[in-house]
């Protein structure tokens, strides 16, 4: 079945008397915040745990506890939005979303805090799922490629003002406005989708079903127990040392025993809790896999490129944000073009595409070093902003191809859960890659810094000179001088195990490639949903 016929099948006819793309913008809006808040809290982290008076390692539970909630609703959202209705299921959750961030804003304590985080990642987990459907149902079919690429630009963009917006609302306001800005917002989403949108008469023909409501608890507990704990490994895993502490190896245990239980429990359900089975087919399960190198890729240069640009260039947050933000623009640029080109070029050419630049992109990033410019930062993120949006719309077409309609829930909440993991993976490799590579890498230099080194003793001299030069006594400017070698040692150092983290983001994205050309051809002219 290919995705235009899913469209027909799947989704009813607009019946909406307002403009849809009000309807688009809002749902878009509503989605950015929620994929904001997967970044926004990172930076705040510092005054976070500053204003509550813990430490930073405590307070870094705040991200790891929404990721976790995040992904355990992700694994119902398809049963509750067929149960409930879609519209009536988004409201729930972005009220819970909405009404958690004030929550969160207000929190006394960091327990507080945390409970309201889950409570958040409950509502934003289970709202995102569902917004592409809202979206099939506000737009007749011969628009909904360019409703979903207004989608698209909320999925991508999100992460990258995440960590710029974050900073400078706790530089200049306060951390608890990385929360309280989702307020307004939501309430707004809140007013207009409860006016304006309707039901689809299918959704509740679905609902009248017993047959298709029937909820799944063990598979529920297995597959959101694997994911919830598979959180907690990558995300924690580095700060605690990952199998040298309990902690870590607990949760992996249970993660694994999750997993071997999960798998035939789900593919031996009639009505599983996510059907597994699509992921075990050619098409879909190549498209989960490109979805998981994706989403790695995307996470983890929006987190490390402006900590690069902040801990080797010196840049302030503010121009750490600014590197970033013309890769936004084309981000959103390529949005609508792909959109429209996606009816016109088979989607696995048009992954090939994008994998290639973004290859290029972490190529020219493995020659990093101080001496470069805004500009060329600048330009490698615009490569990125050209390649991701050539994988995130095509690949939709290709996943949804197939697929019976009453199976599109399901494979919009896999395709979301393998961005996220893949972005948790993403994350977790990339900080083990900087971490383990520059303690490699300045043990190496060290050994070439030796006082019998003439290189050294010339170095030595002339940056004594420098600080004498500047007022301070001979022993003053001499201490300093070995403080100021140790300190280029370093960033060499750091400098170094960025390259070795881009080499790996390059082989991760042209691991897409050999992916992306098993994909069958699927039938042009019509859009396909977009999944989130």
């Amino acid at each position: 079945m290919n995705a235009a016929a899913i469209d027909a099948k799947g989704f009813s006819t607009p019946n909406v008397t307002v403009n849809p793309w009000l309807i688009a913008i809002v749902v878009a809006l509503a989605s950015f915040m929620e994929v904001l808040d997967t970044t926004i809290a990172n930076v705040a982290l510092p005054y976070i745990a500053g204003g509550m008076g813990v430490s930073e390692d405590e307070a870094s539970w705040v991200v790891t506890t929404y990721l976790v909630s995040n992904a355990i609703i992700l694994t119902a959202s398809g049963f509750l939005a067929r149960t409930l209705g879609r519209k009536t299921f988004f409201l729930i959750c972005l009220g819970i979303f909405t009404v958690s961030s004030i929550l969160c804003g207000f929190a006394p304590n960091l327990n507080a805090l945390l409970l309201f985080r889950i409570l958040q990642g409950l509502g934003g987990g289970g709202m995102v799922p569902v917004a592409q459907s809202i979206l099939a149902d506000a737009f007749p079919p011969a628009k909904r490629g360019q409703a979903f690429a207004v989608f698209g630009i909320a999925v991508v963009v999100a992460p990258v003002v995440g960590p710029t917006l974050g900073g400078w609302l706790s530089d200049n306001l306060s951390w608890h406005w990385c929360f309280l800005i989702n307020a307004p917002v939501g309430v707004f989403a809140i007013a207009l989708i409860a006016a304006v949108l309707q039901e689809p008469a299918t959704a509740k023909a679905k609902g009248a079903q017993p047959q298709d409501n029937r909820f799944d608890f063990i598979g529920f507990a297995l597959v959101a127990t694997f994911l919830g704990a598979l959180e907690v490994v990558l995300d924690r895993g580095l700060e605690d040392d990952w199998f040298a502490s309990p902690f870590i190896i607990t949760f992996a245990a249970i993660c694994a025993a999750a997993f071997v239980l999960m798998i035939p429990w789900e593919m031996t359900r009639r009505n599983p809790m996510i059907d597994l089975r699509m992921v075990a087919t050619r098409q879909f399960g190549a498209c989960f896999l490109v979805m998981l190198a994706t989403g790695a890729i995307l996470l983890a240069t929006t987190q490390f490129l402006p900590q690069l640009v902040q801990q080797d260039f010196g840049y302030t947050a503010t121009w750490a944000g600014l590197v970033l933000s013309p890769g936004g623009v084309v981000t959103m640029m390529m949005m609508f073009a792909v959109g429209r080109l996606a009816a016109r070029v088979q989607p696995k050419y048009l992954i090939v595409a994008g994998a290639l630049v973004i290859a290029a992109s972490m190529y020219s990033m493995t020659n990093v070093y101080g001496d470069l410019g805004f500009w060329f930062m600048a330009r490698s993120r615009m490569l990125i902003g050209v390649g991701l949006p050539l994988i995130f719309v095509p690949i939709m077409a290709a996943s949804y191809d197939g697929i019976p309609a009453g199976k599109t829930d399901q494979a919009s909440a896999l395709i979301n859960a393998a961005r996220n993991t893949g972005g948790s993976i993403g994350v977790s490799i990339v900080s083990n890659v900087l971490t383990h590579r520059q303690q490699f890498h300045q043990s190496r230099l060290v050994e070439q810094v030796t006082p019998s080194s003439p290189q050294y003793q010339d170095t030595l001299h002339q940056v004594t000179d420098f600080f004498v030069a500047q007022g301070n006594s001979l022993a003053q400017a001499h201490q300093q001088a070995i403080q100021w070698i140790g300190q280029q040692v370093q960033t060499q150092a750091s400098f170094l195990s960025y390259m070795d983290a881009f080499w790996v983001l390059m082989l991760i994205s042209l691991s897409a490639i050999p992916l992306a050309l098993t994909l069958r051809k699927v039938k042009l002219g019509g859009p396909a949903p977009m999944g989130h």
